[in-house]
């Protein structure tokens, strides 16, 4: 099961474009202990792909002593169900990411919820090229800044995979918050969070910044 929404620079290969997502598309409750388990078996995944030589995006120095990614510890106060409004006549935009490739992507719609006392408001992307491939079709991507980018966590934000809900409203597990790939390996191209997702709040769940050695 793949999570991360990256893109593999390949040396030899020229660029070719990877997805990393969990394809089980489930409804999930938003608190007890269903939603506690699955939040365990989301870092137990995450820490194996990271251990496999053929899914880690860490380098070899690196993977090789590696033991585990630092985790908030589950919070199921930080899923959330959200509001989703869609937002059919948005205009496709070709978001920047931290190589000269851009990423082909469109406002599929906008995720209002509450969190901590406060109210946020989200947009969530759908790629261009992705939603052609039957296996993706479904999938939307949820990148966000916090306020503790650059201090408990990854400097450029974190992600967040979703898949398009039946009706109007969207369960957002910030448990499930990772980083992308860029944040371990410079070989890897990822989309930069757009300003406009940027939340007033420290999301203190999901991956922690990583530190080499720490694990």
């Amino acid at each position: 099961m793949r999570y991360l929404y990256v893109i593999l620079l390949l040396l030899v290969l020229g660029c070719k474009e990877k997805k990393y997502h969990s394809e089980n598309k489930v409804d999930i409750p938003a608190n007890g202990s269903t939603a506690l388990g699955e939040i365990l078996e989301f870092q137990k995944k995450m820490n194996q792909e990271f251990k496999d030589p053929e899914s880690s995006p860490l380098p070899d120095r690196y993977r090789m002593d590696f033991n585990g990614l630092s985790f908030f510890q589950p919070d199921t106060t930080y899923r959330v169900v959200a509001k989703f409004v869609r937002t059919p006549e948005a205009v496709p935009f070709m978001m920047p990411t931290t190589t000269d490739r851009k990423s082909k992507e469109v406002t599929y719609g906008v995720a209002y919820f509450s969190l901590k006392g406060e109210q946020y408001q989200l947009e969530v992307y759908q790629n261009q090229e992705l939603m052609l491939e039957e296996k993706y079709k479904d999938y939307l991507f949820l990148p966000f800044l916090d306020e503790t980018n650059g201090e408990e966590t990854y400097s450029g934000g974190r992600y967040i995979d979703l898949s398009i809900p039946d009706g109007d409203s969207l369960i957002i597990d910030f448990n499930r918050a990772y980083n992308p790939y860029c944040a371990y390996n410079k070989k890897y191209s990822c989309p930069i969070v757009p300003t406009v997702n940027s939340m007033s709040v420290k999301v203190m769940a999901g991956v922690k910044a990583f530190m080499p050695g720490d694990n």
